[in-house]
């Protein structure tokens, strides 16, 4: 009789070890998992970032193009404006070329002062 209880006391201690071992693998697949999700809603946030920082500089580029396409449009219908005007006028030549001289400053007469 002894024996049986000694061998079912066994039995019962072998299925508890198993059973923790169990649970133990059952806890550290779980952890597992929520570190992954975890790793994944980053990833997806940083994906998310710098989608929106691509488009910006997509849409910033776009808008760049367009406007200086809009200077060119304005620079050639003022030209073309000055054009009929001297046609019209029976004025002399114009020359639409930049003579180097430009100053975006203003109209740095400042230094020649009075003459």
């Amino acid at each position: 009789m002894a024996e049986v209880q000694k061998q079912q006391a066994l039995a019962e201690t072998s299925i508890q070890l198993e059973q923790g071992k169990s649970q133990f693998e059952i806890q550290r697949m779980q952890m597992e998992a929520q570190i992954k999700k975890q790793l994944m809603a980053e990833e997806f946030n940083y994906n998310m970032q710098l989608a929106r920082a691509q488009s910006s500089n997509k849409a910033a580029k776009e808008k760049e193009i367009e406007d200086r396409k809009d200077n060119r449009t304005k620079l050639q219908a003022s030209q073309q404006s000055e054009m009929i005007s001297q046609r019209k006028n029976d004025g002399t030549p114009i020359n639409f070329e930049s003579s180097g001289n430009d100053n975006l400053g203003g109209f740095g007469l400042e230094e020649f002062g009075p003459q």
